[in-house]
């Protein structure tokens, strides 16, 4: 049965990623609205990362996009958020600073 306060987005998204993983028990999605729109943290079992994220982002990208086209039928500016899993053994990527060229 689906939960009835998920905003299709939320609904959409955690459909979209059980069906991509191993551990489909383990997807949970975190939604929160602000005033730049809304924003999915979505968290997975650190063995699924790499299908989450894909090869060289392409599957995450391809779910960001995704989720805009929802986002547009839905009045809403949609944005996902990869969450690092706890245990993770990938080295925290060095932000860069925003360069003003």
């Amino acid at each position: 049965m689906a939960n009835i306060s998920a905003a299709p987005e939320q609904e959409f998204l955690e459909y979209l990623v059980k069906s991509l993983v191993d551990h489909p028990d383990d997807v949970k999605v975190e939604r929160k609205v602000d005033e730049r729109g809304v924003l999915l943290s979505l968290h997975v079992n650190q063995l699924d990362m790499g299908q989450v994220v894909g090869r060289e982002g392409v599957t995450a990208q391809a779910l960001r996009l995704l989720l805009r086209i929802v986002g547009v039928k839905n009045n809403a500016h949609v944005n996902l958020k990869i969450e690092e899993p706890e245990g993770s053994t990938r080295a925290p990527r060095e932000t860069a600073p925003e360069s003003g060229a």
